[in-house]
């Protein structure tokens, strides 16, 4: 006999802060784009259309300082500035290619 856990309906801290992270503008879509590979920031900005310079940086920040992405600066001349996603970035994959599909599936209107 199983015996089946029951589900609190109750958001905890942990979720809501979670949501709260992808959730922000523009957020979700730039953790997309470096899921597929690591990217310097005009290539951010061209795979992402209408976000602003000012806010993607507002956004890379945010991320490197929840430990989502790391920033890595080149030492060659002339400096280069590339972002990926840490393996904490990574495990959203699997998470925004779902709701990816949920998109297609539910809001092709």
């Amino acid at each position: 006999m199983k015996i089946e856990k029951k589900h609190d309906s109750k958001v905890c801290g942990t979720y809501h802060i979670a949501i709260e992270i992808i959730g922000k503008r523009w957020t979700g879509a730039i953790i997309f784009v470096l899921c597929y590979g690591s990217k310097r920031f005009s290539e951010i900005i061209d795979a992402i259309p209408d976000v602003s310079s000012r806010l993607l940086t507002e956004r890379l920040k945010e991320l490197e300082d929840y430990g989502i992405l790391k920033r890595e600066v080149s030492t060659d001349r002339p400096i280069q500035v590339s972002y990926s996603l840490t393996e904490k970035g990574l495990a959203l994959k699997p998470i925004l290619e779902s709701i990816g599909k949920w998109a297609h599936d539910w809001n092709n209107d």
